[in-house]
């Protein structure tokens, strides 16, 4: 399939300087950017701009950003400004960050990815966008996601194609398949991302990188395109856990929100939790004693070229657990554990995402034309992109909603769902559930869906998961080191801490997170100009023929 330059980036005038040091961005962490600019050795100016640089000389091979943040230069400075007089406070102090395009963040519009919502754009920040500025964070941009979130091949009718920078022929995973290839490619230190099934796992695991699915009503939601009440979950994608860690102790760090009425079942024990005391330890992390339970029914066991790499991959990670000490237990019912059969019994979006896309739609939040309905949207031809998975779930969702008869019965299944789950960690004293994200590599562009995911068992009990990365397929001719393996480490309610922690006692054995190399993207990318405006980005419209622009 031939893909066109998927981006173009204009330069505004520019001018030429000389960096106080050379800012390599690549892999870069919160810790080793503080270090130079605390020490003096560089600016804030100069760390955005050389992430600016990164983004200019790679994104239109991985089409992974719609929009930088025209105020970001000027945030910068803003930033030295308050360096110089001593007041650099915050743990987020200049780290650029990306934001998946569906949190509200001002002065960029909201899209979620769809030409109909070009023009929609917040008054005010998100609980979650304002928790991560007041922390320091500059908010870089916004990144690409598959179309309103909807699926996971991460393709938009605004943003187009985003491909996996580890292999251009496949997809980044998805929906936040936009911040996974931004991240992975380093493009910012971290970024967001929602997940309703599997999108914020799904694109960690595809790239090579670390996320957090939250414990349901740990972290405000509002302000964010949603779609479902029952299965929303905002989060990060980060190289590393502690930059992992710092971002979920800044976004847990909103607390209960009227917005959002989840975040009343927060308990008293995880108010104000640094997250990082579970990752920062000098050495590696103990799993002695650590019992683990492996979900045989999340695997494929068929041999194929796109199973055999996520099943040698995971047997390793139990090896690993075997050998430092940890009990591993296997969990053998494949009748509750099933992820195919959960998803087409319990999945509640396409019942409730009427009312809570209309309702974010004609907020008093929202300034520019766009839709004021979920309805009214999907009628606009030619604004919106559907792929034929697509066609089903919208046209139910348009005529469905929690006054279904069909809604009840399902929430009863989820809440026997939930218990079991809970039953089964508890009767096997396990600190964790372990499985593959996604039971094969992530699949090609142009596929119809993202096949093989497990992301809906903790979607419907609002369990916190921890993906990490644990491995890599054999090297292909369009994939030079493979294809990044991801695995989902689930806890009970409020574990976020544990999970972390035995999170960090795999990685510092298994050290699996490598970066990309294809394009030259393993290569320095030189600072030579200071930019005197942000680079403008404009998104094209290119998009694989297998998936179709129209209404429904």
């Amino acid at each position: 399939m031939h893909f066109a330059r998927l981006l173009s980036l204009s330069l505004l005038p520019a001018i030429a300087y000389t960096q106080q040091a050379p800012i390599d961005v690549r892999e870069a962490t919160i810790s080793s950017l503080h270090g130079p600019l605390y020490s003096g050795l560089t600016t804030c100016r100069e760390i955005v701009s050389a992430f600016i640089a990164r983004v200019e000389r790679f994104n239109p091979d991985v089409n992974a950003i719609i929009t930088l943040n025209p105020e970001a230069l000027d945030i910068a400075n803003s930033l030295d400004e308050a360096l110089s007089q001593g007041n650099a406070t915050g743990p987020l102090f200049c780290i650029p960050i990306l934001l998946k395009d569906n949190y509200d963040a001002v002065p960029m519009p909201t899209t979620g990815g769809c030409l109909a919502l070009n023009g929609s754009t917040p008054t005010h920040d998100s609980p979650a966008a304002l928790a991560l500025r007041r922390a320091g964070a500059v908010i870089l941009g916004k990144s690409n996601l598959h179309e309103l979130a909807l699926e996971g091949i991460s393709v938009s009718s605004l943003g187009g194609q985003t491909l996996n920078p580890y292999d251009h022929s496949r997809t980044p995973g998805g929906s936040s398949g936009g911040t996974g290839a931004a991240v992975a490619s380093s493009f910012a230190v971290f970024g967001t991302g929602t997940d309703t099934v599997n999108s914020l796992r799904s694109p960690a695991s595809a790239n090579s990188l670390f996320s957090f699915r939250p414990t349901r009503g740990l972290i405000s939601r509002a302000g964010v395109i949603p779609i479902s009440y029952t299965q929303d979950t905002v989060g990060a994608i980060a190289r590393c856990l502690a930059d992992l860690a710092t971002a979920l102790t800044v976004m847990a760090g909103i607390g209960y929100d009227a917005a959002d009425n989840a975040t009343s079942a927060q308990p008293p024990t995880v108010a104000g939790t640094d997250y990082t005391t579970y990752v920062t330890p000098a050495g590696t992390t103990s799993l002695v004693g650590t019992r683990v339970g492996v979900l045989e029914g999340f695997f494929n066991r068929t041999s194929t070229n796109e199973t055999d790499p996520v099943n040698e991959a995971m047997n390793n990670v139990v090896s690993v657990l075997r050998a430092q000490g940890a009990t591993v237990v296997t969990i053998t019912d494949t009748a509750t554990y099933n992820a195919t059969a959960i998803s087409a019994q319990m999945d509640v979006q396409q019942l409730e995402y009427r009312e809570l896309l209309s309702g974010y739609l004609s907020s008093p939040n929202l300034t520019g034309a766009r839709p004021q309905t979920m309805p009214e949207l999907y009628s606009t031809p030619d604004e919106f992109l559907v792929i034929p998975a697509q066609y089903s779930y919208v046209e139910t969702a348009v005529r469905s909603s929690t006054s279904n008869s069909s809604y009840s019965s399902k929430q009863t299944l989820i809440a026997n769902l939930t218990r079991a789950l809970y039953a089964t960690i508890v009767s096997n004293n396990l600190d964790c559930l372990v499985y593959p994200e996604q039971k094969n590599l992530v699949v090609p562009v142009g596929s119809a869906s993202q096949s093989g995911r497990n992301g809906i068992l903790a979607a419907l009990t609002g369990s916190p998961v921890i993906t990490m990365p644990i491995g890599f397929s054999p090297s292909t001719a369009s994939a030079p080191i493979g294809i990044p393996i991801g695995m989902e480490i689930l806890g009970l309610p409020w574990t976020e801490g544990p999970l972390l922690r035995i999170a960090k006692g795999i990685d510092d054995r298994l050290h699996a997170r490598k970066m990309p190399v294809t394009n030259g993207m393993n290569e320095t990318v030189e600072v030579t100009a200071a930019y005197t405006q942000v680079p403008r980005i404009t998104p094209l419209r290119n998009i694989p023929s297998a998936y179709p622009l129209g209404v429904y």
